[in-house]
């Protein structure tokens, strides 16, 4: 195959794999409502989490690290093998286009999440030890401050440092980690105002939205 094509091929196929929109999927199946119109209106895993519960928030950000994972593996494998450096650059392409394809999926009207869990999977495979250190900081800032949006701006703002530090001669990765920062923080930038105005939304483990979006329907059914 071309490398032309190899590059084509890669990029869609990476983007194709995160374009899978598994909140929206998982909620219609599971509760026969569309994320959409719930909570937030994002379709993504914290959404998820805060309107139905730990399990399925948590279930639905695996699926959307999976994405990320699996966009860096096709890309990945379809690096021409003559290319020394094929596979970094491979790699970070597959990354970024599985978050784009999270973020603007064709299968939802070009709309998604805001691509932290798909980085995430995708971070993990082009540089475990970054994945690990960061993973560790968002746990930290989410646990202290109950705000998942601070902890995904946090995390995306060390992302660059962190992987100079650690992966000082890997380029690809570099680039990779301005891009995914970059895309981040746009993506919160509403969360950004909401937070500087003390009125952003804090996670909670102990009661789901959807008891209470229940309870009014079944009132207004009475």
């Amino acid at each position: 195959m071309e490398p032309a094509l190899r590059i084509l091929a890669a990029a869609a196929g990476a983007y194709l794999a995160g374009s899978i929109p598994w909140a929206v999927i998982v909620v219609r199946v599971f509760w026969k409502q569309d994320i959409r119109t719930l909570g937030s209106g994002n379709s993504g895993a914290t959404n998820v989490l805060r309107v139905f519960g730990t399990a399925p928030g948590i279930g639905v950000l695996l699926l959307d690290a999976a994405k990320g994972a699996l966009g860096v593996w096709i890309a990945i494998s379809l690096a021409p093998p003559a290319w020394a450096a094929g596979n970094d650059w491979f790699g970070v392409l597959g990354a970024m286009a599985a978050i784009a394809g999270h973020s603007f999926s064709p299968f939802i009207g070009f709309s998604g999440g805001k691509g932290v869990a798909t980085a995430a999977g995708a971070i993990t495979m082009l540089a475990p030890t970054v994945s690990a250190v960061l993973f560790v900081t968002f746990i930290v800032v989410v646990a202290v401050w109950k705000m998942v949006s601070l902890g995904s701006v946090v995390i995306a703002v060390l992302f660059p440092g962190v992987s100079w530090l650690l992966y000082p001669d890997n380029l690809p990765l570099r680039v990779f980690a301005l891009l995914a920062t970059a895309l981040v923080i746009w993506r919160h930038r509403t969360n950004l105002r909401r937070i500087a105005a003390g009125e952003e939304s804090k996670i909670t483990f102990k009661r789901r939205m959807w008891d209470d979006v229940k309870r009014r329907m079944t009132k207004g059914s009475e």
